[in-house]
């Protein structure tokens, strides 16, 4: 089957969330959270190096709404189930559609770190790929120097399967970086 006929849902909630396909019109939120923790995120993620403006954030939004309903990428928005703020940024990254396998990625907006946020999440998007989406392994990849990120899937029992020497370069182009390769398997 053609990946853009897999029906699944558009939006799941856990206890605190509400987690969703990114819309067209939330640009302007998510900026606002990456300004905000530009500092936090700087030291891993290759986009917060340049500051980008409400249009080029939209831009970027549509694109991944568009590769949603492609099913190429599937990028989640988390946001507060009883306010309705945007809080983080999610997903399911690098697809292989055969196997399923999907690679969970995750920054949170710095205003709302250290409340579980990002732990809930990772949790329900775990779920959501192994039940909704058939998954038959989930990886969560992550610097190993990043050790708040690293704290996600040790904390919610995924293996660490192993450190990738030299693997990647920093965000901010200046180092090679070593990756640690997190997983679940069903």
């Amino acid at each position: 089957m053609k990946p853009i006929l897999i029906d699944f849902p558009d939006e799941f909630f856990t206890e605190r969330l509400l987690i969703r396909k990114p819309m067209p019109g939330d640009g302007k939120a998510v900026n606002d959270a990456m300004r905000a923790s530009v500092m936090e995120l700087k030291a891993w993620m290759p986009w917060a190096q340049k500051e980008q403006t409400n249009e080029e954030t939209e831009a970027i939004i549509r694109e991944a709404y568009a590769k949603f309903l492609t099913r190429e990428d599937l990028r989640l928005h988390i946001f507060k189930k009883d306010t309705g703020e945007f809080i983080a940024s999610s997903g399911l990254h690098r697809i292989n559609w055969d196997l399923p396998k999907f690679e969970i990625g995750y920054w949170i907006d710095t205003r709302y770190s250290g409340k579980g946020y990002i732990t809930e999440a990772v949790t329900a998007i775990t779920n959501f790929a192994f039940h909704e989406l058939k998954a038959k392994r989930v990886e969560i990849r992550c610097d190993t120097a990043n050790t708040k990120s690293r704290a996600i899937p040790e904390k919610l029992g995924y293996s660490l399967e192993g450190i990738l020497k030299n693997e990647g370069i920093s965000a901010d182009g200046s180092s090679l970086r070593d990756t640690c390769v997190y997983a679940k398997i069903e």
